[in-house]
Formats: C-alpha cells, structure tokens, sequence
C-alpha cells in the first residue's frame, strides 16, 4: 500500500508542485512535476492577491492530475520570506529533586525541557512554525541527541525556534482551502529543502543553503544536524531581470527569456566575447543585437549584491563559527551560468555546489533540478524523512501505481 503526498512550493515567480509515492517502508519515489507562473500575487514571500494564487494553485494540481491519474485531496506546503523570524533559546529541568538519587530521562523529561525551551513570549502577529532541539545537554555535558534513559539530575536543551507571520500562514492556509485541496502542513521552506539536497556529512560539519527565489533568498545554516541559523534578505532573481529589462529597454518576460538561455553572471564562463544574444523586438521597436558579455556586465553586480548581503548577514551573526560542510545553491536564481562561481568568489572558497534533489525514482530529468528542490523537500519531509518534531503522517489517497568539493574549512574567518 502506498500514499501519495504533494509538495506545494509557492514561489514569487512559479507555482511548483511535485507528487510522490510513500510506500510502506517510508522510502519515497517521485512521480511527476508541474509548475505555472505566479503572476505576481506574490511579493516578498507574501500572498497580495488571493483570489490569483488560489487559482494558480488550482491549476497546477490540476495538472499533476491529468497528468498522472491520482487524486489530490491535500498538499503540505512551504513558507519563507522577510516574514520569517528565528532565535536560539535554552531550556533545563530538574530530573531528579534534591537529596534523591538519579534516574533515568524519560520522554515525558524531554517534552518538559523542550517545552521549557519555548516558554518565549512571541507577539499575537507570529505563529510558530517549528521548535527543533540541537542539542541536550546531561548534567553539564553536551552533545547529546537523544537523551531518554540516561540518568541524570539534570536535563538542558538548547532549541532552534521559528515563527512566521500569522497572516502569512492564514493567507497561505486561505488559498488552498479556496482552491479546494486540504492543507496538511506548511513549514519552513529551507529546512524543507536541505532535506532534499543536503547529505547527512554536510548536516554534521556544517553547511549553508541559499535558495535564490525571485523575490527573496532564504538562507539556513545546519550545524551537528539542527538548524543554528535562518534568515531571509528581500533581494532575489526578478531583480535581476528588471536591471537586464531597464538596461535595454525590453519586456521583463523578454529580459527573463534572455537572462536564461544565454545570462552568465561569472565573466570568465563566457568563451567567445563576440557572440551576440538575439532580443525579440516588441510593438514599435524592431529585433535587436547585444551580446553575452554585455548581458554578463549587467547581471554580475546584482548577483554579486546578493551572495555579499548573505556572506555579511552571515559573518555578523558568526563572526568565529568555524563550518566544515558546503555551500549549497538552490532555486530558480541558482540555475544561472556562473552562479556557483561567482559564490566561490564571494565566500572564498572553492566548497560551492548546485543542489540537485537527490535520485527518488520517476522521470529523473523532471524534478532533478535546483528550482524543485523545496517541492521535493516537502514531500520528503512530510513524509517522515525530516529530522525534527513537526513532521506528521502523509494522508492516505487514491492508490496508483553535481557535484562540488567535499569540505571547506573556517571559511567565515576567510571573508574579510
């Protein structure tokens, strides 16, 4: 018997949604993909029209629908953005009282001291998304992941916490409602994604993903296998098709065409300096010529701005962390030529890769690429692969039949 479970990225410039199979064994196989333009109902991770998203929600399960003969009934979906906020908190309980001996952590200690943990004060306009342990900690020593049946005194946890803007999450729960599919769960995009793209080693040293969306680049930080950062800067790929748009006077659907098939934003990728780009003329205004150099110069400095406002947010934050994983690169703004160069610049070091989503079965070539990422995430991680407390159970349906350097060390020491 097997489930299905759909992953539903809503994203500034795509609507991405990927169905997959959940077999007894958890082990999941991806069945198809399907996204559809946003048309601007959203800006900055943020739904402005409900009415538009919930019918371009509505048309891209559709499609998965004819395309694949399943049922969809629900989807779990992601969030991410500005509106997005995260702290690290502490908590510690007594296990055992004074002048008693010690005994061993149960589960109901562990839920004690993560509840401990949350005991913060969010104002009435936030809602929580996820608290994640990253560490507990027994009578002073650390590194504990699961703590239960050790004895103890006393039990610490320090906890990753993230919340979301309460109308954020309503109108996110609004459009999928209106467009008649339950929502099962929505949760943090990035953390999604590193379920899909991050190997476990990267969890462990120490890792960074930058999923460049087109409103916004979210950024999370996995440390020891638990989240120690996240944050979002309000910059994404729109912005630079817009700059490539003013600069040559052309549509934005013009400029994002040309962006794709023939953008670079790292100089040294574009081998024949002379070879010209063809931009369709529109209205009044006849075909014209530039070239790819002239295109990389106007791509590079935004793409540029970005990785340097991550690399900053991120040296404030850590100034003396000392990470031993990857950089890893997803979204749609990912995909452009040069990328992955370009950020090896920026953050000086050569660990920089595209993060594919890994071998799930399926037609390969449909969901293995960086723009799918959260989608699949989504589906992996509501269906038991995430590693922390809000994963659930995917509800039963109809039933249906590359690579970069391993390691980088102390690079945050290396940006300035």
């Amino acid at each position: 018997m097997s489930n299905t479970v759909v992953g539903l990225d809503i994203g500034t410039s795509f609507v991405r949604a990927v169905i997959g199979t959940v077999n007894d064994d958890k082990s999941v196989e991806i069945i198809d993909v399907a996204k559809k333009a946003s048309s601007g109902f959203l800006r900055n991770g943020t739904i402005v029209n409900i009415e538009a998203a919930k019918q371009c929600i509505h048309e891209v399960i559709d499609e998965l629908e004819q395309r694949t003969g399943f049922e969809v009934r629900s989807c779990v979906t992601g969030i991410g953005g500005v509106q997005i906020e995260s702290i690290n908190s502490k908590g510690a309980v007594a296990i055992s009282s004074y002048g008693k001996s010690e005994r061993a952590i149960t589960a109901d200690d562990v839920k004690r001291v993560i509840d401990c943990a949350n005991s913060v004060k969010y104002p009435p306009d936030r809602k929580l998304l996820h608290v994640i342990p990253q560490q507990y900690i027994i009578d002073g020593t650390g590194g504990f992941k699961n703590p239960v049946n050790n004895i103890a005194i006393r039990l610490e946890a320090d906890v990753h916490i993230i919340t979301a803007s309460r109308t954020t999450v309503q109108n996110i729960t609004t459009c999928v409602d209106q467009a008649n599919y339950q929502l099962d769960e929505v949760m943090l995009k990035t953390l999604a994604c590193t379920e899909a793209v991050m190997l476990d080693e990267e969890k462990k040293l120490g890792s960074i993903l930058i999923d460049i969306g087109g409103g916004t680049t979210d950024v999370i930080i996995i440390f020891n296998d638990a989240p120690i950062c996240t944050f979002s800067i309000p910059i994404g790929g729109n912005l630079v098709t817009n700059d490539v748009a003013i600069v040559k006077g052309i549509q934005n659907s013009t400029a994002e065409k040309s962006k794709i098939e023939s953008g670079c934003c790292w100089m040294p990728l574009v081998e024949n300096e002379n070879a010209e780009v063809l931009i369709p003329g529109f209205g009044s205004r006849t075909t014209e010529l530039t070239t790819k150099v002239e295109l990389c110069n106007i791509i590079y400095p935004r793409m540029e701005e970005i990785f340097t406002m991550v690399r900053d947010e991120i040296s404030q934050r850590f100034a003396s962390m000392q990470l031993s994983g990857s950089i890893i690169l997803t979204g749609g703004g990912a995909q452009i030529s040069g990328a992955v160069e370009m950020a090896q610049n920026v953050f000086r070091t050569s660990s920089v890769r595209l993060g594919y989503p890994q071998s799930l079965g399926g037609i390969e070539e449909r969901y293995r690429m960086p723009e799918y990422a959260t989608a699949v995430g989504l589906v992996l991680a509501h269906a038991g692969h995430a590693g922390n407390e809000q994963k659930t159970a995917s509800k039963k349906k109809t039933e249906a039949k590359k690579e970069g350097d391993s390691a980088f060390q102390k690079f945050l020491k290396k940006f300035f």
